[in-house]
């Protein structure tokens, strides 16, 4: 288990990371998490359906009173913000936190799932579901809420500190994901650590990994996104990993070489 010293330790006297060899590994571990990816996108959908049906519905009414009183009428628009209810507006804002914390934990999932994968481990579709727990929910709730609120304020403040902090906020998951006895705290301490101290790798790594995902996708007739989305959690992941490795499988290994 990393306690917060060992962590900030290691993230201290990280090597130098190239950009190619990352890069390289990335494309080559998605080849073995492409399927698992797609299932991500598919059960985040699923979480989020409520939530775009609650929103939506609405809108479908005022299309339909738009249709009965003619399309110019502005009235229709004057009627459903009006309509909206305080208690409507509560409601979904208390909805999109509840949903986007399942879908935190649904991607810290993920982490682990490729870390097994990596590692040529099983894996099964109960593994998607590992921090669905409330012992876990909780500290994601709060995680979130500290993402939020970093986002808001990077946003403030012009949206320069906004682009330094997507570093940081990327690492967010992958840190619960491995270390879930953390405080929250510790946990964004410890991703703003990694992400100020491999902040231009990093940066470049999700750029162009976002990119290509999007292309790609767009070339296999966008529907292709929902397998491609993903890519852009392993540049992350071999980040976190060449910095901060795994205990477990850095012993097995070491076994395995004095067996040798």
């Amino acid at each position: 288990m990393n306690t917060i010293s060992s962590l900030l330790e290691k993230i201290a006297s990280a090597k130098e990371l190239d950009f190619g060899t990352i890069f390289g590994e990335a494309i080559e571990l998605f080849k073995k998490t492409w399927l698992q990816g797609f299932l991500l996108q598919l059960f985040t959908l699923v979480v989020m359906l409520p939530l775009i049906i609650v929103l939506y519905m609405p809108l479908i009414g005022m299309v339909i009173a738009q249709q009965e009183s003619g399309y110019n009428d502005n009235q229709a628009f004057t009627n459903f913000f009006a309509g909206m209810s305080v208690l409507y507006v509560v409601f979904v804002i208390v909805g999109i936190f509840v949903l986007g914390t399942i879908s935190v934990a649904l991607n810290a999932a993920f982490y682990r799932i490729v870390k097994k994968l990596d590692y040529n481990e099983q894996v099964s579709t109960s593994d998607f579901f590992y921090f669905i727990k409330g012992k876990y929910l909780s500290k994601i709730f709060v995680l979130m809420l500290a993402s939020f609120g970093i986002g808001i304020l990077g946003a403030i403040l012009c949206y320069i500190p906004l682009i330094y902090a997507i570093v940081p906020l990327s690492y967010f998951a992958l840190f619960f994901a491995f270390n879930p006895e953390l405080s929250v705290s510790d946990i964004v301490k410890t991703s703003f650590k990694l992400g100020n101290k491999k902040w231009l790798i990093s940066f470049g790594l999700i750029i162009v990994a976002s990119l290509l995902a999007q292309i790609v996708g767009f070339l296999l007739c966008g529907i292709g996104v929902l397998f491609t989305a993903t890519f852009v959690y392993h540049p992350i992941y071999l980040v976190y990993k060449n910095v901060i490795g795994f205990e477990d499988n850095n012993a097995i290994e070491e076994i395995g070489t004095v067996s040798e």
